[in-house]
C-alpha cells in the first residue's frame, strides 16, 4: 500500500470467527447467486478512437470516464445477448 494503514490489524487478527458482526452482511442464498454477475478477467489495456464529443460528454461526467465507458459497452454487450 502507498499509504499506512490505520487498521488496528492486531486486533483485527486477534478476533475470533463468532467475535465478528456480520449482522449487516445478510447469507448469501440462492437468490443472490442466481442474480450475480460473473466477473470477466483483468481488464485489457486497449487503444480506441472516439468521437470528440463521445470523449467530451464523458471527461465532463469528471472522474471514472473509462469506467463509465466500459460500463455503457458491456450494458450494449448484455442487452445484445438477449436478442
Amino acid at each position: 500500500m502507498k499509504k499506512e494503514s490505520k487498521t488496528d490489524w492486531q486486533r483485527i487478527n486477534a478476533l475470533r470467527d463468532e467475535d465478528i458482526d456480520l449482522s449487516d452482511s445478510p447469507e448469501l442464498d440462492e437468490t443472490f447467486f442466481k442474480e450475480a454477475v460473473v466477473w470477466p478477467a483483468q481488464k485489457k489495456q486497449i487503444t480506441l478512437r472516439l468521437d470528440p464529443d463521445v470523449l467530451d460528454f464523458f471527461k465532463s461526467q469528471g472522474k471514472g470516464y473509462q469506467t463509465a465507458i466500459n460500463k455503457v459497452l458491456r450494458r450494449y454487450v448484455e442487452a445484445q445477448k438477449h436478442h
